[in-house]
C-alpha cells in the first residue's frame, strides 16, 4: 500500500491466499453481487447492466462510499478480473488469481483517487485512518472468502 500522486491518491496491493484451486477462486470473485453475503464492508453491489454496477462499502470509520463500476477486463485463462470506478473513487481495481502450493493466491490492486469530499478535506491528518481502515476492510474479506471457501458454500 502506498501513495501516488497526491494526498487524495491511493494504490493498495493485498495478497490473499486461499485453500483451492484458481479456477474456483475466479468463479467466487467474478460473481461480485454476491460479496455482502461473506465479505461485511460490502453493504450493497447491485448490477445495473451486463457489465456496470453500482458499489457501497463501509468499513470501520463511519463513512461509506458510493462508485459505478463497469467490467474492463475478465480474462478466466489469465485469472484476471479488472473493473474501473468512479463516484466517490475514480480509478481501478484489479483481481489476479494464481496457483500456489495447495492453492490459490488472489491478489488484489487498486489504484484510486478519492472525491468524497469530506475525505478530501481530511486528506492529510486522516491519510493514516484510511489506510488503516481500508487494510481491516481487506482482512475481513480475506477471512470471509476463506470461510466461504472451506465451508464450500460457494458451491451450492
Amino acid at each position: 500500500m502506498g501513495a501516488g500522486g497526491g494526498r487524495n491518491h491511493y494504490t493498495f496491493r493485498t495478497a490473499w491466499q486461499v485453500l483451492a484451486p484458481p479456477t474456483r477462486v475466479f468463479a467466487v470473485l467474478e460473481r461480485a453481487e454476491s460479496y455482502p453475503e461473506w465479505w461485511p464492508q460490502v453493504r450493497r453491489l447491485g448490477r445495473t447492466g451486463t457489465e456496470t454496477g453500482t458499489l457501497r462499502i463501509r468499513s470501520v470509520l463511519p463513512y461509506e462510499l458510493s462508485v459505478a463500476l463497469r467490467l474492463s477486463r475478465r480474462d478466466p485463462a489469465a485469472g484476471v478480473l479488472q473493473i474501473g470506478m468512479s463516484g466517490d473513487m475514480d480509478g481501478w481495481a484489479r483481481w489476479t488469481i494464481r496457483p500456489t502450493g495447495a492453492g490459490a493466491v488472489a491478489l488484489f490492486e487498486q489504484d484510486v483517487e478519492v472525491n468524497k469530499p469530506l475525505l478530501r478535506l481530511l486528506a492529510i491528518p486522516g491519510r493514516p485512518l484510511f489506510i488503516a481502515n481500508h487494510k481491516l476492510m481487506m482482512r475481513s474479506g480475506h477471512r470471509g472468502l476463506r470461510a466461504l471457501l472451506e465451508r464450500g458454500l460457494d458451491e451450492e
